[in-house]
């Protein structure tokens, strides 16, 4: 089984999406994860539209990135609690925190404190705006982020308000970007025995994202702009257009595919069109050949046309549902989903792989989401306490 990150230990102190996504992608790569939640257990353990799996803890949000990991209950509130992360970040090799900056040193787990203790510790903040800058104590959630980031600016009609993307995409973003930036640090920490602080925040993240708009008002002042279903190229046979029974999106942005497309859909003439010849042409004619190609895709569905498109090699697609693409047999042969054990009394789950195939497999959870706490007394033995000494600290309501 493909898994470089074998012997490597993660202590997750992160919550509800960003967070444990970075985890989770981790855990795929073969680390140990340990989940460290309050007592009553992480909020996204009840979230989700289906209420029976919320009551038993298994939330679906929660469901969507924490299977894989170790669940252990500690009290941070209580001085002993926090002792106990400290003794966890000693053995571990990676801690990871996404609380507002200034939360996790003020509880005494912060990098200098953690790095005193374990010196190749790789740790990792994520926040919604980073640990520096004038706008880094504000709180964050992904709409929040897509609304300062610029992303609702260019999303969306030109004649409409700015729109969100439907769903918390900056999170998954930002949890991928620090799981890059943590197996990067593994590798330097290999390489030179010293850990660092990662520094990965959800507006960084999808600035970087946004990188072409970005660079094009950075050089050129160009000011994106809401373009709708057009395509970001701008190229006239490329963008949305409308079928017998909905929309098709076709991306004809190469010259070769030009004539192609022009039989494809049964309108050669097109290609021997002097108003068409060239690229530069048939931008200076785009509304013509927009208006040409458009009455010709809506004489038949969008399913044939992808079909008949697909046939010359013109990129093309009709919109599908989340249901559509979940059940299509490319998606199955690919293995994007993956089945994992519940909790005792629950079927096997659902859930998402790595994203990424190893020698033509793909890569899921070793285990489905834990129960809440299913693991800490294990973890404590590790530390080396007495089961007498747990059972004090489940007392007191420290673990």
């Amino acid at each position: 089984m493909f898994s470089p990150l074998t012997g490597v230990r993660v202590l997750d102190l992160s919550h509800l999406i960003a967070g444990p996504y970075c985890t989770y992608l981790l855990g795929m790569l073969g680390a140990e994860v340990v989940k460290v939640e309050p007592l009553e257990g992480e909020w996204t353990r009840g979230q989700g539209s289906d209420r029976a799996l919320n009551e038993r803890g298994m939330g679906l949000t929660f469901l969507a990135q924490n299977s894989g990991k170790r669940s252990v209950t500690i009290n941070l509130k209580d001085p002993r609690g926090v002792a106990l992360v400290r003794r966890m970040a000693g053995g571990s090799q990676v801690f990871l925190e996404n609380m507002r900056p200034g939360v996790i040193g003020r509880l005494g787990l912060d990098y200098p404190t953690l790095s005193q203790l374990n010196p190749a510790l790789v740790y990792c903040s994520l926040s919604g705006f980073g640990q520096g800058g004038p706008l880094s104590h504000r709180p964050a959630y992904d709409h929040v982020i897509q609304g300062i980031s610029g992303i609702m600016s260019v999303n969306g009609h030109p004649e409409q308000d700015p729109v969100k993307v439907g769903v918390p995409f900056i999170d998954y973003a930002s949890g991928v970007n620090a799981a890059l930036a943590v197996v990067s640090a593994l590798h330097e920490v290999r390489r030179t025995g010293h850990g660092c602080h990662l520094d990965v925040a959800m507006l960084d993240s999808m600035l970087n994202l946004l990188s072409l708009p970005v660079v094009e008002y950075v050089n050129a002042g160009t000011v994106p702009r809401r373009i709708g279903n057009d395509a970001p190229s701008g190229v006239a046979t490329a963008g949305a257009f409308m079928a017998s029974d909905g929309l098709l999106l076709i991306a004809a942005n190469a010259e070769a595919h030009f004539e192609p497309l022009a039989r494809a859909i049964n309108l050669p003439g097109l290609a021997r069109d002097p108003r068409y010849a060239s690229a530069a042409l048939r931008q200076q004619n785009r509304e013509a050949l927009r208006l040409e190609i458009s009455a010709a895709i809506a004489t038949r569905s969008a399913a044939e046309w992808e079909k008949a498109l697909d046939a010359v090699g013109v990129p093309a697609a009709r919109p599908r549902t989340v249901p559509e693409i979940v059940d299509d047999p490319h998606t199955a042969m690919r293995g994007v989903v993956q089945r994992v054990e519940g909790v005792r009394g629950l079927p096997r789950l659902g859930v998402t792989s790595l994203g990424w195939q190893v020698d033509g497999a793909a890569i899921g959870p070793r285990s489905g989401p834990p129960a809440l706490g299913a693991d800490t007394d294990a973890v404590l033995r590790d530390l080396g306490l007495a089961d007498a000494e747990i059972a004090d600290l489940r007392a007191a309501r420290v673990v």
